[in-house]
Parts: C-alpha cells; structure tokens; sequence
C-alpha cells in the first residue's frame, strides 16, 4: 500500500503523509497497478489528497468580541506611538473644555469677575493652564476669588 500512496502522491503533487485512501476500497487499490489505475480511483473519490489547514479565526473573533465590551485595552495592549490611540487634538478639545466649563461655574457661581473671567479664558486658550487644578493653584497664588 506504500507503493501506491507514494504514487498517488507523485500524482497528486504532495506528501504521502497527505494522502488518504477510502476506507471501503481498500481491495480496489490494491489492484490499482499501473499510474492510469491510481488516476482513475483518484477521480472516482477513492484516493483523495487532505487540505491544508487554514488558519483559525476563533480567537480572534473572541478576541473581537472581548474588545468590543472594552476589554484587553489597558496600557499593555497599546502598540504605536504615544498619540496613535487619542490624538493631540483630541487632548486638547477635553482639556479645554474642562478648564471652561470650570471657568464658566466660577463665574456663574459669583467668584470671579467678568473681567478676570475673560483674561482666565484667554490664557486657557493660549495653553498656560494644564488641567483644572493648575486653575485653581494659580487663581489662589493671585488672590483672584471674589468675595461673595
């Protein structure tokens, strides 16, 4: 039977490892002489060749699903540069719309002046503040609170 998987594999252009033979026409093929022979068993289904594995989606789609629900994002999934994930822009647009939005509390709630208001608003806009706090720290230092 050796013989005869190598000579279906010679004409099937694989392995014999790959080489499978029918479990019913195991007599049929070990009548099988010539190459015609092995021909003919191979297009009548007899002699098939296996398929390749094709590589498995299953993980990645879990995978999918998984990051889908927000999972397997922290910091060691990141990969690129340090604004591949949140762009600059995008930093930008949170923090200044923190800092005016808290800007906006202090001057409703009576703590800041209008004029103050605005120069606080320019300087935000001119990237001196860095969050909200480095508002709060500076407002203190100037002693720029209202009295209610």
């Amino acid at each position: 039977m050796n013989t005869k998987k190598r000579l279906a594999a010679k004409i099937l252009k694989t392995s014999p490892g790959k080489v499978r033979f029918a479990d019913g026409s195991l007599e049929e093929i070990s009548k099988a002489i010539t190459r015609s022979d092995v021909r003919g068993l191979i297009a009548v289904g007899k002699i098939n060749k296996i398929t390749p594995n094709e590589q498995s989606r299953v993980r990645a789609r879990e995978n999918a699903a998984q990051k889908s629900k927000g999972r397997r994002k922290g910091k060691g999934s990141k990969k690129g540069r340090k604004f591949a994930t949140i762009s600059r822009k995008e930093q930008w647009m949170t923090r200044i719309r923190l800092q005016r939005l808290f800007l906006k509390e202090l001057k409703e709630s009576g703590l800041l002046s209008p004029s103050t208001y605005r120069a606080l608003y320019a300087k935000s806009k001119g990237g001196y503040f860095r969050n909200k706090r480095h508002i709060k720290l500076y407002l203190t230092e100037q002693n720029l609170f209202q009295k209610k």
